[in-house]
């Protein structure tokens, strides 16, 4: 693994502990109605076979899992061994049996070709260096007429809203962040990457590239996350 790859991977093992609290504090709550529009956009049927990618504690895996009753089976991967214990956890405590959870890299996935029913990756597409080739490793990884569903962190456009999001993301996170988890690095590293993510107009045509069609994503809360959408043929 090259250094920012080792960065990020070593940077949420020590932010994982702190991970779900941060995620409810520093979004207002926003970030549970974000994961149940993205279970709702993927469409996805009972007795589905479900890939989560960046899994992180598994808040996603479960949200799947409990709007299918549990008629599904979840493979749900991370590279952070901190994160994947967590989620364990969490399985343990909710006796989920539909979710397994395997570290893997979502650049070299470890799984069979045409597999999946649906793909899932939230808040972790910007993490990754080599996005074109993460999509088509998961655009591999589908059946055909399968979807992926990509939810992320973006910048508000109206510049008002732009402006007052800056504020909050340069400046009151990382405060709030680093003071709860004890780590400045981390929740500097956030806003960085966000505002490198490319535009949703600019995502849609990576994902297009990768093989995608009828890509569509829908912006929610301002702006500040996009949900995008798309099906491999």
């Amino acid at each position: 693994m090259n250094k920012e790859l080792d960065f990020v991977k070593d940077m949420f093992d020590r932010i994982a502990p702190k991970y779900d609290f941060l995620n409810r504090l520093l979004s207002m709550g926003q970030d549970i109605v974000w994961r149940t529009n993205t279970i709702r956009a993927a469409n996805l049927e009972k007795d589905s076979l479900i890939l989560d990618i960046a899994c992180g504690t598994c808040d996603i895996a479960l949200e799947a899992s409990a709007a299918l009753k549990g008629r599904c089976r979840i493979i749900a991967a991370d590279f952070s061994r901190g994160m994947l214990k967590l989620g364990r956890k969490k399985l343990e405590q909710k006796e989920n049996s539909t979710i397994c959870l395997l570290n893997a890299d979502a650049l070299a996935l470890p799984v069979k070709p045409g597999m999946f029913d649906a793909v899932f990756i939230a808040f972790g597409i910007r993490n990754i260096m080599d996005r074109k080739k993460a999509l088509k490793q998961f655009f591999r990884a589908l059946k055909p007429g399968g979807r992926l569903a990509v939810l992320e962190l973006t910048t508000p456009e109206k510049k008002i809203l732009r402006s007052i999001y800056l504020l909050y993301f340069k400046k009151i996170l990382p405060a709030i962040g680093s003071f709860f988890s004890k780590d400045k690095s981390a929740y500097s590293y956030l806003p960085e990457s966000v505002l490198k993510f490319p535009e949703p107009v600019v995502f849609s045509h990576i994902m297009e590239e990768a093989g995608f069609e009828k890509i569509r994503f829908r912006q929610m809360t301002f702006g500040i996350v996009t949900l995008f959408v798309g099906i491999k043929p």
